[in-house]
């Protein structure tokens, strides 16, 4: 069985990548040019009307997977793996949308701003509010991990919700540009710029950023894809 995963570079795809190479499963990746509008074309409407990334084409599923959140939970439960024992399965699932629901959604507010206001002048003070936002998000994780000492959001080792979380955190570092978290801030977060270190050193994740163009210190240092469309 082969997974197919269509991508854009630094795009919410990257996500899925990590698990697919923690998993170490076989899957081929479609580049969708989201520079030329490819997103919003037939052929790729036809595996999500939304015109969104990721989407993933499972062979045992009768129709293609999108939101990040739900490809997620489908890979780590299909392959039992990158999840914590049963009696942390709530925990999983809370931390999984808050990560989706609520600081992604936040990310994505912030990053595409005249989406979501009706005049230009409203962009400005939207954005000063999300930054607050994300900056309580932050804090927030901070402290889950201080309160379980774990070096992972979910214990001991990492699962699908610390690969989430650290992309999100990346991308709060570059976009929008000019307007991005400064990546000194994350000092104030000691525990959770750890867990970022930790991951960006692991031999999955690099090579996941590197197949998209990316190297080096993806999460506590990150540096624009050859080809962001953001």
């Amino acid at each position: 069985m082969s997974y197919t995963l269509f991508y854009s570079p630094d795009s919410a795809n990257i996500v899925v990548r990590m698990v697919l190479e923690e998993l170490a499963v076989p899957y081929e990746a479609l580049e969708v040019d989201r520079t030329q509008g490819a997103q919003r074309s037939a052929a790729f409407l036809r595996f999500n009307p939304q015109g969104l990334l990721p989407v993933l084409v499972d062979p045992a599923q009768d129709e293609p997977l999108f939101e990040t959140a739900a490809i997620l939970l489908h890979l780590a439960d299909s392959h039992q793996a990158l999840q914590p024992p049963p009696a942390a399965r709530g925990r999983l699932l809370k931390w999984l949308f808050f990560l989706s629901n609520t600081l992604h959604a936040d990310l994505r507010a912030l990053f595409y701003s005249p989406r979501y206001v009706a005049a230009d002048e409203a962009i400005a003070p939207l954005r000063t509010a999300l930054h607050r936002r994300v900056t309580e998000h932050c804090a927030l994780l901070e402290a889950e991990l201080v309160r379980h000492q774990s070096p992972y959001l979910l214990g001991a080792a990492p699962s699908i919700c610390d690969v989430y979380l650290a992309a999100c955190l990346r991308w709060a570092q570059l976009y929008p540009r000019g307007d991005a978290l400064p990546s000194a801030q994350l000092a104030q977060w000691p525990r959770l710029l750890a867990t970022l270190r930790a991951l960006e050193q692991r031999p999955a994740v690099q090579k996941a950023y590197a197949l998209e163009g990316m190297d080096g210190r993806v999460f506590t240092a990150p540096n624009y894809p050859r080809d962001a469309a953001v």
